[in-house]
């Protein structure tokens, strides 16, 4: 019973982060929708006595995959006060 409850949560977490990295307009909070997403996969993997998956679950896609999506949000990100700043000095 008790695998039944945590398996419906950890799903009903899992779907609507999916839907939050396909929804979101901002990038960085899709990034984040995601690793929450990955790390739910990764308590299904415990959920099936499957630790070792798991453990390269976190360690492969939301240490190492996240990661670079992360670096590659925030080093093409342009600032907005930025962008504002140079609109003004070309009109």
């Amino acid at each position: 019973m008790m695998e039944a409850i945590a398996f419906s949560l950890f799903a009903i977490i899992t779907l609507s982060s999916a839907l939050g990295v396909v929804l979101f307009k901002d990038p960085w909070h899709s990034a984040l929708m995601l690793g929450i997403s990955l790390l739910s996969i990764a308590v299904y993997y415990v959920m099936l006595a499957a630790e070792f998956m798991a453990m390269m679950q976190i360690l492969v896609y939301v240490g190492g995959v996240l990661i670079l999506i992360t670096f590659a949000v925030m080093l093409t990100q342009r600032d907005t006060d930025e962008i504002d700043e140079q609109e003004v000095t070309q009109s």
